[in-house]
């Protein structure tokens, strides 16, 4: 099994990728101890791993497989495994998939995306044909038209699709709209992006036998983070021990967290990867520990998955909250933050998306109060926020209705887009 002990991971990258013997040229020659290794800075990282002339490789290109990354910066980038590497990231990954619900003979469709450089749909595809139980894979993809993807589900009595919860609830809006479900579908595995409590009765519509799981816990930049962990919290990942070393950090000290319950950002350690190194490598998000001594975590979002309005942080999770707390007859079936400037003040709209098909949609007055909760749920949960519009720095919040095809995806991936910032930037 090629994962390498961490002093000769460690020796290998400072001798071979001039990334790491910058990084690492004050440390000793021998390092067995993690936290002995500095966290990379992703903007130097990107800087340096770049198409020409790259600096973090330990090698030539000669053998590998090149994926396009957004990274944690947002800005396309590029990943590359050896053919060695990748084996071992699916082998791996198909083993989780198992841990999801995966059962022998299951016919699987796969829904993510492919192209462009794109990972997750062969990625899917090969962790399925990787996993240790005998299954029957739908190579579908999740720019398939609608049309065509709902009668292949049914031909192939599909008992399992895969793909992003945006995807999902895609398929799951067409289902209802054209007057149809997937009884035999039994698992919606998902991944990419959470899985939020809004989406779940979309999801339930379409597909009423089907139980939603996260399929696990990687990014083609990061590599493998967490396989599933069965239960009621789809956000809770135990690590990929021996392939990964995954540590959560404190947000203000760097120190690692080693108790439960305690936030941080999550930072990973590669122990298969040679050619590109990840060394204690900042994977973008936010988890705490829920059992530190099985490696038990739980995923809290993206680190960087927030906005500023004006003078005020607000996070997408804060609105999620808001509408959870809001909306007990789940009208609203996904929520996007829209920030716009005008008059020479920020302000922030919420758009909420509420379910095809549904009457009720149309009761413009219960919806304009139902606007009102959310507003003023969040109002209370972000206080600067009205504090902010009395002073006269933003504008008050709003909320814009819209249904689920409406909203804002990004054109590569499919998923749904958290926060679209529609300010000017010149």
């Amino acid at each position: 099994m090629p994962v390498h002990p961490l002093s000769t991971l460690v020796r290998h990258a400072r001798d071979h990728s001039p990334f790491y013997s910058d990084l690492y040229a004050a440390l000793p020659p021998t390092v067995a101890d993690l936290t002995a290794l500095p966290v990379v800075d992703q903007d130097s990282f990107w800087a340096a791993n770049t198409v020409q002339d790259n600096r973090v490789l330990t090698g030539p290109l000669t053998e590998a497989v090149v994926y396009k990354t957004g990274g944690t910066t947002g800005v396309p980038k590029f990943s590359y495994y050896s053919r060695e590497e990748w084996r071992e990231f699916v082998t791996a990954f198909g083993q989780g998939l198992v841990d999801a619900g995966l059962r022998p003979g299951h016919r699987v469709a796969d829904l993510f995306y492919a192209g462009d450089l794109y990972a997750s749909f062969l990625f899917i595809l090969d962790s399925l044909a990787h996993a240790p139980v005998d299954n029957v894979r739908l190579p579908i993809g999740g720019a398939a038209p609608l049309e065509t993807t709902a009668p292949a589900l049914e031909d192939f009595r599909a008992q399992v699709v895969a793909g992003t919860p945006t995807t999902l609830c895609r398929l799951a809006a067409h289902l209802i709209t054209t007057g149809r479900q997937l009884p035999a579908v039994e698992l919606l595995f998902f991944g990419g992006e959470p899985l939020f409590a809004d989406q779940r009765p979309l999801l339930a519509a379409a597909f009423p036998n089907a139980e939603p799981r996260s399929l696990g816990y990687a990014s083609v930049d990061a590599g493998l983070l967490g396989r599933p962990v069965p239960g009621p919290d789809p956000r809770v990942h135990r690590t990929f021990t021996p392939h990964t070393v995954l540590e959560i950090l404190d947000e203000t000290t760097g120190e690692p967290l080693r108790e439960a319950g305690r936030p941080g950002r999550v930072v990973v350690t590669q122990l298969y990867r040679r050619l590109m190194p990840v060394l204690r490598y900042p994977a973008g998000d936010r988890a705490e520990w829920t059992d530190p001594d099985a490696g038990c975590f739980r995923i809290l979002g993206r680190a960087d998955e927030g906005v500023r309005v004006g003078p005020v942080s607000l996070s997408a999770q804060d609105a999620q909250d808001a509408v959870a707390k809001a909306d007990s007859g789940g009208r609203i079936v996904s929520t996007q933050l829209v920030v716009r400037r005008w008059e020479g003040r920020d302000g922030l709209v919420l758009r909420l998306a509420t379910a095809p098909g549904d009457d009720r949609a149309d009761d413009d007055a219960a919806l304009e109060a139902l606007g009102h909760t959310v507003v003023d749920g969040l109002n209370q949960a972000r206080p600067l926020y009205p504090e902010s519009v009395a002073a006269g720095h933003v504008h008050p919040l709003t909320v814009e209705w819209a249904r689920h095809a409406d909203l804002v995806v990004n054109s590569r991936s499919g998923k749904l887009v958290r926060v679209v910032d529609e300010r000017p930037t010149a």
